[in-house]
């Protein structure tokens, strides 16, 4: 009697089984799309680390980045005014009083200053009229104007700007 039972329940199933298989057809179109994230390339400026505040210099740095090529540099530039005055500054706290002044002397506005006030800068040991007339007759010897740091900045955007464009170009 159970056998009986088992195949009058299995008999739907094993001829379910057998039947022919149902086919469907489904066509989907999509389009899937990927970004890939990385993160962005990165030109690390160099850092200057200045802890004494008595140094004449000024630290330079900069970087740039393109996608595929990054720079940076850094450099220190010297502040020759400031290395004149210091060293004015040494000379006359050593008692060198003219030796200060000539120092001095080497900027030209100082050295127009001079000429103006009626105190001419010392030439070769001279002091006074003397100097004034040795100024004189060696016009060439006087100090010149340095280059401006405006025409530098100019010298070095244009640098920076070519740098540039030639990353951009690659």
């Amino acid at each position: 009697m159970k056998k009986l039972i088992a195949i009058a329940f299995l008999a739907p199933i094993i001829a379910l089984a057998q039947q022919e298989p149902i086919l469907t057809e489904a066509k989907t179109d999509s389009t899937v799309r990927t970004t890939v994230e990385s993160p962005p390339p990165t030109a690390m400026i160099p850092t200057m680390n200045f802890s004494n505040s008595d140094l004449c210099t000024v630290g330079v740095a900069g970087a740039v980045q393109t996608q595929i090529l990054g720079l940076s540099a850094g450099a220190t530039v010297r502040d020759m005014n400031c290395e004149r005055l210091k060293n004015a500054k040494t000379l006359y706290d050593m008692g060198m009083k003219v030796a200060a002044v000539s120092t001095m002397c080497q900027d030209e506005r100082v050295f127009k200053a001079m000429m103006n006030a009626g105190t001419p800068c010392p030439y070769d040991g001279l002091i006074g009229p003397e100097a004034k007339a040795a100024w004189l007759a060696h016009e060439e010897e006087q100090p010149q104007k340095e280059m401006s740091n405006g025409k530098k900045t100019a010298f070095g955007g244009v640098g920076v700007a070519g740098l540039l464009a030639l990353l951009l170009a690659l």
